[in-house]
């Protein structure tokens, strides 16, 4: 199954919608998608996992990469409604502690 990717930019911030799992198959097109927001002076970079029901480690993989990628441009990278499924992933990995994690898209959006 294939990932679907919706981008919104709101001010200075830019909201990635996931739809689909985040697997070895899609993750290339989620790094594709997020590389370049790094790049555009976008201040808080979100991904909303609400329509995500499986992550492999390629995804969880992606993710980091996005992470480092903030870490360089000293841009916000943070992490929006994931699914009981992907936040068991993420607590499996010790992962919730290295994301900035949010309930909600609205909240990883407030500054």
């Amino acid at each position: 199954m294939s990932i679907d990717l919706k981008l919104d930019k709101t001010g200075d911030a830019v909201t990635v919608s996931v739809t689909g799992d985040i697997d070895m198959s899609s993750s290339t097109k989620m790094r594709d998608a997020l590389a370049p927001l790094f790049q555009n002076n976008n201040k808080v970079v979100v991904v909303d996992l609400s329509g995500v029901s499986y992550i492999d480690s390629s995804g969880i993989a992606t993710l980091v990469e996005g992470l480092q990628w903030s870490h360089n441009s000293k841009n916000k990278f943070r992490l929006a409604a994931l699914s009981p499924g992907v936040k068991d992933v993420f607590e499996i990995a010790r992962l919730l502690t290295v994301f900035e994690v949010f309930e909600t898209k609205e909240q990883a959006l407030a500054p």
